[in-house]
């Protein structure tokens, strides 16, 4: 599954949903993209992008080492 309700639900497909948490932001808006870095404790921390369609859905968020 690629698409989501709900943003937990997104995040939670990728194991990230601690990684919100510890940003501390709102919502994303719609049909817009957000992206952060996470300290994962690696020197660059990891790279977080997710995007939430027109319609509410948010997409699989991507992520990768930075």
């Amino acid at each position: 599954m690629n698409w989501f309700n709900t943003l937990n639900e997104a995040l939670e497909s990728e194991n990230l949903l601690h990684t919100w948490d510890a940003i501390r932001f709102g919502g994303i808006e719609y049909d817009s993209n957000f992206s952060y870095t996470y300290d994962d404790g690696t020197k660059y921390g990891r790279y977080i992008t997710i995007y939430r369609d027109n319609t509410g859905r948010y997409e699989r968020p991507i992520h990768y080492a930075r």
